[in-house]
């Protein structure tokens, strides 16, 4: 194992600087892939980290040399004490940004301005509205819709996310596009992915090969490809004369493991060194008995997968057995 100090790396030579802090397992939305369709069980605070916790590990791990924090969820704004840890987190020496669903951001944007967040993630799988509201399974287009466009108004860099599944939204891929033409927007398609209680089946995935097909088949040769960062997880785009961009996350047929840099901290204070990953890292209840966690962070990283958790091949991954050892997507954090 490497020597260094400051520095997060596995077995592979991957180096992680990349964290993603998941503030709480609750959401005011029930995505029928993310959010099992009868819920997760409810679990004690006390189970969670608390304030203090968050900043505590997160100064670890900012020491092991992470430069980029993003928030989660479940919902990360619906914690009542969000707004304290994106103002405590964005003195940390590390770039600050959020994956939301867009519902309350307009209560915070005042906060994410002030503490200097520039980068937002938000959730939208359709852009009609009925169709949002049954995969979402509540009512809340319009506020999230607005709260885009709040966001574009003040300058925010804005990712768009849709999950894009045969026969739910697959058939919005031009318009998800077109809704980028005049307006600075990153639309980022991700392949339907399985965790515990999605009900997963690869027939209802849209490939990479697909998608770019179906894109092909309306744009020609007005697609333009964007060169990808070096840890990027998606590829890439954008439209001849488009001010918005868009990319294709293919973490089921084409995954960027290579390259990986990220870890995640879920709200129970687990550390899991990759999403598809079963095992995990009990880091709240060390810190709880006073331990220093910082050999435990660089054991779980150190013994990281070279890829998707060890499931190598694509029987592997599509074997239930093993994905749903793992936890639903709303306990991740995204």
């Amino acid at each position: 194992m490497t020597s260094a100090t400051n520095i997060l790396i596995d077995k592979f030579g991957r180096v992680h600087n990349y964290l993603r802090i998941s503030l709480t397992e609750r959401c005011n939305l029930r995505c029928n892939y993310c959010m099992p369709e009868e819920g997760i069980v409810l679990r004690p605070r006390a189970e969670f980290m608390t304030r203090s916790e968050v900043i505590q590990i997160a100064k670890i791990f900012v020491a092991l040399g992470v430069k980029k924090i993003r928030l989660t969820g479940g919902e990360p704004l619906v914690r009542k004490d969000a707004k304290e840890i994106i103002e405590d987190l964005s003195q940390l020496p590390v770039e600050l940004a959020i994956t939301t669903n867009g519902i309350l951001v307009d209560t915070f944007i005042e906060t994410f301005m002030a503490c200097g967040v520039k980068s937002i993630n938000v959730s939208l799988d359709s852009l009609k509205e009925e169709r949002f509201n049954t995969i979402t399974r509540r009512n809340y287009f319009s506020k999230v819709i607005s709260n885009i466009r709040l966001l574009m108004q003040n300058n925010f860099h804005v990712k768009l996310n849709a999950v894009i599944i045969k026969g739910m939204n697959d058939d919005e891929l031009v318009d998800f596009i077109e809704f980028s033409k005049d307006q600075p927007v990153h639309y980022r398609f991700i392949e339907f992915m399985p965790f515990n209680g999605n009900k997963w089946d690869w027939s209802k995935g849209c490939s990479y090969d697909e998608v770019m097909a179906d894109i092909h088949a309306h744009y020609g040769n007005n697609i333009m490809k964007i060169e990808d960062a070096k840890n990027d997880t998606a590829k890439n785009y954008r439209i001849k004369n488009y001010k918005g961009t868009f990319a294709i996350i293919s973490s089921v047929t084409n995954p960027f493991c290579d390259t990986c840099n990220r870890l995640r901290l879920t709200a129970d204070g687990k550390i899991k060194n990759c999403l598809f990953s079963n095992s995990e890292t009990d880091l709240l209840t060390a810190l709880r008995n006073r331990m220093d966690i910082t050999q435990l962070i660089r054991n779980n990283v150190w013994d990281k997968k070279a890829s998707r958790g060890g499931m190598t091949t694509f029987e592997d991954y599509s074997n239930p057995t093993l994905h749903e050892q793992n936890r639903a997507m709303v306990a991740i954090g995204g």
